[in-house]
């Protein structure tokens, strides 16, 4: 079964109809259909909401967690073993620590990073990621 992590570009990008929405609407229908899983680090989840607060207000923001409550994603607590992985990309790469929280479950899951952000470009040597 595939494995998919989104970051908080990709359900930006889908939440608001930008560019790769389609690519993500349909890694959605891929696991509504069995065929897939979705996993969603809780940073990365918390990095959305406040992009939704800071960019919309309460109502935004508790519209989109509302929202994404219903879709087929796990989201993934950050226990020790995800923190020192992202510890360890945050160190070494130019990347924002709730990036390397979504790169670290991506390596960790053996998964696909479903992403729009270019920030994670030199990572594509150490895990999959999937442009949109």
């Amino acid at each position: 079964m595939k494995r998919y992590v989104l970051d908080a570009h990709a359900l930006m990008a889908y939440a608001e109809g930008e560019e790769g929405a389609k690519k993500v609407a349909d890694i959605f229908k891929k696991a509504l259909d069995g065929g897939a899983e979705i996993f969603l680090c809780v940073v990365n989840w918390g990095e959305m909401y406040y992009i939704a607060l800071r960019e919309g207000g309460t109502e935004r923001a508790e519209s989109f967690k509302n929202t994404y409550a219903k879709y087929p994603m796990t989201i993934i607590e950050a226990n020790k073993e995800l923190t020192l992985q992202a510890a360890r990309y945050k160190a070494f790469h130019k990347i924002s620590y709730a990036d390397a929280f979504a790169a670290a479950l991506t390596k960790l899951r053996k998964a696909e990073l479903v992403t729009g952000d270019k920030e994670f470009k030199q990572l594509e040597g150490e895990i999959k990621i999937l442009w949109i």
